[in-house]
This record gives C-alpha cells, structure tokens and sequence, in this order.
C-alpha cells in the first residue's frame, strides 16, 4: 500500500482520467459533500468524473449529488473510496468492488488499508477539508456549489463545529465556503434547525427508553425497526441521534442500537474527550473517530445489546 502526500495526490488525480467516486452506505454530509466537491472541482479541470449512485442517500442531502452520479462501474473507471474508513463500509450492493478501489482519500486515522493507494490525514476534522485543499492544489477555482458542498462535509462532520475534532484550520475552510457564495444560513436551517413531528416523537420515545451504566456516565437506546415504522421516521429523522444522547448532562459514552437487517444491529456511539468512540467499535470490526465511532454487530438487537453493555462496563471499569 502506497501513502500519498497532499501534493502526491493532487498529481495522482491531475494525470489520471474516468473517475467514479464511492459514498459510504448509510451516507453523512460528510461522504456525500466530499464526493460532490470533489466529482464539481475534477469536471471543471476537464475530467471524466461520476458519484457512483447510493441507494441509501436522503431527501435531506440528495441536492448534493443531484446532476453527479451514475448507475455503475464500467470498463476503464478508477474508483476512489471517499471517506470510507474501511471496506465493509461500502453500500451493500458495491460490496463486490472492494478489491477494485485504486485510491482512498479518508480522515479516519482507525481506519483499515484495503486500496493500494491511499491520502489520509487523521488530523483533518472532515473529509471535506482534505478535498478544499485538494481542489485548491490541482488549481480548480471553487464555485458556489464546491463550497456548499464542502460546508455541509465539513458542518455536520464536526456537529456544526461543536465537536472537539473542530480545529482553527475548519473554520478557515468553512470562511473560505462562506467567501466563495455557499448558502451557510439555508443549509444550517435545513441539516439543525428543522424537526419533523416523528423526530420529535422519536426523541420523546429515546428519552422514556434509555438505559444509564455506571453511575450515568454511559448511556445506551435500543431503538427497534418497529418503533421507527410506528412513528414514521425515516433516515433524515434519525440523524445524530446518538448524538441526542450524548448531550445528556453527565454522560460521557452514548451509544444508539438499530435493527439493520436480520440477525445485524447497527451501533453508533458517540463520546467526549477523554473517551475514545472508536477504540469501542474496533472490538466489533467498526471504528471512526474518538469522538464519533460506529460499527456492526452480527446478533439479533437483544443479543446486541447484552453484548455491548457487557463490553462498555468492563471497558468503563478497566
């Protein structure tokens, strides 16, 4: 596996050609405005360059990729993994790319090497900053919508820069989004500040259901399928919820159990400093961020959950 600088990766991408670019299953802002800066920013240079379509994009960020994707592979494309820490990230239906990827451009510093080819810098606090500096090394001048792009990456990766992963650089590449015309107010209003009715129901039901460990300090929600069709939620509703949960007074580890298909249960955890997300979800073959960490638990939810619990409390008291 060969590690790219910033400038190597710049070259790499300015003398290659026929790009498709791969957003990773259950896609963030982060993964879909990155791929979107960055398919704008190599079309302007002249290239070839697609979003390979996911099923699994939300009415909330599809404007991103709107105009951008396409249905599939064909002969010839080089296939770049845009903020996908590690293969099994990949939507279900791509899984079969996963020895076909020939670049990787991540800032998930836990993540796992499966391309030949890789740029990541773990100091970055969103994907989307890495492709600013990209953009701006391969000489594409940013438009309106590389830099809405790249302030919804950058935005909703550092949870509207209330994370601890936000550093002076992310405000300067969201300065920068806000000098080149991106619509900050709008996309602000749209990603925090609009709540559908069953979002707030549903975090009425979080709110009834949570289980607190170890003297508050960590909290878990097993939210089952059935909860979710009975309010009517949907993928949108469901955004950092985990994050809900962490933003109880007095807890440090919050962790949001799902129902992802039989006998699989989908963990999102959140955390703050001095508790590390990630070195949780890499017991189960997940990872992430310290902050911010996700993985997939092969058992049925109830399984799952016993399983986990068990694993945050030895953890918590080790």
């Amino acid at each position: 596996m060969k590690e790219l600088t910033r400038t190597e990766c710049a070259e790499w991408l300015l003398t290659r050609n026929n790009y498709v670019l791969l957003s990773h299953r259950k896609p963030d802002g982060d993964t879909l405005g990155s791929c979107a800066a960055l398919c704008r920013g190599l079309r302007k240079l002249g290239k070839t360059a697609h979003i390979l379509e996911n099923d699994e994009v939300t009415h909330l960020l599809s404007p991103l990729v709107e105009g951008l994707t396409k249905p599939q592979v064909e002969e010839g494309d080089l296939l770049i993994a845009v903020d996908i820490a590690a293969d099994n990230m990949l939507p279900k239906k791509y899984e079969h790319l996963k020895n076909c990827i020939d670049l990787r451009i991540d800032h998930h510093g836990s993540g796992r090497e499966y391309t030949p080819t890789e740029h990541v810098d773990s100091q970055a606090a969103a994907c989307a900053e890495m492709i600013w500096e990209l953009l701006l090394d391969m000489g594409v001048e940013p438009d309106e919508k590389i830099a809405e792009a790249v302030y919804v990456g950058v935005s909703t990766d550092t949870g509207r820069f209330l994370y601890a992963n936000t550093t002076a650089h992310t405000f300067d590449v969201a300065g920068d989004c806000a000098h080149y015309g991106a619509d900050v107010f709008e996309w602000n209003r749209k990603i925090f500040d609009t709540n559908s009715l069953a979002k707030l129901k549903l975090q009425a039901w979080v709110v009834e259901h949570l289980q607190f460990l170890c003297q508050g300090r960590i909290v878990m929600c097993v939210l089952p399928a059935s909860v979710e069709e009975e309010l009517g939620v949907g993928e949108d509703d469901l955004n950092n919820l985990s994050g809900f949960l962490r933003s109880i007074e007095g807890v440090c580890v919050a962790a949001l159990l799902r129902n992802a298909g039989e006998d699989n249960t989908k963990v999102s955890v959140r955390s703050i400093p001095g508790y590390n997300a990630a070195s949780i979800c890499e017991i189960f073959g997940g990872g992430g961020h310290a902050g911010a960490a996700g993985c997939s638990i092969r058992m049925p939810l109830a399984e799952a959950s016993a399983e986990l619990e068990a694993v945050l409390v030895k953890w918590e008291n080790s």
